[in-house]
């Protein structure tokens, strides 16, 4: 059964459609969660929300694409994150310390995989690690960040420069950085 199938039987009720829907979504939604929210348990107490209102406002929802679904889903998902981080008044911005004696090179994250990018961001600090999946992983502008998360554009950029030298930081730390540009 393809997506707008799905979409129809999940808004006239039917929980095999809704089931169908969160299997073919949950991996991906859960490591977006994942990448916001450390703690994986409670990453997929927010996917769990996100799928819950994803359910309550579908029929309010109007399919036209496979991209426009995943992108409404993805939306919610990443309003849920911020949600929980809010509320657990988790979401600080990072002083500078973390960040000092360093210079950001653009092409430190060229030769990682996806995987290994992901256990880097999940070790930021959360406004670090928040404002860098806002802006690099999801493409959302400094001043729609800053509307997010209550920061001056100013803000969310500063971050995230410090969360990409920080990163670079870990890299060089772990001797992954040098040992990569050495092969390639």
């Amino acid at each position: 059964m393809n997506l707008p199938e799905l979409i129809t039987e999940a808004k006239q009720g039917s929980n095999a459609a809704a089931k169908c829907l969160f299997d073919h979504f949950s991996g991906r939604m859960l490591m977006l969660c994942r990448r916001y929210v450390k703690v994986p348990e409670d990453a997929e107490e927010v996917m769990l929300d996100g799928f819950r209102k994803f359910y309550t406002s579908l029929l309010s929802f109007s399919h036209e694409t496979d991209a426009g679904l995943t992108a409404w889903l993805k939306r919610i998902m990443v309003n849920e994150c911020l949600m929980f981080l809010r509320k657990k008044q988790s979401f600080k911005i990072v002083s500078d310390a973390l960040a000092e004696d360093i210079s950001l090179r653009e092409d430190v994250f060229d030769h990682l995989s996806a995987t290994e990018i992901f256990n880097l961001i999940i070790l930021l600090p959360v406004g670090y690690r928040t404002v860098f999946n806002l802006f690099v992983v999801e493409g959302i502008s400094h001043q729609e960040i800053a509307r997010l998360l209550n920061i001056t554009e100013g803000t969310s950029k500063s971050q995230l420069s410090k969360g990409k030298i920080l990163l670079q930081k870990l890299l060089i730390k772990n001797g992954d950085y040098d040992d990569r540009r050495r092969k390639s």
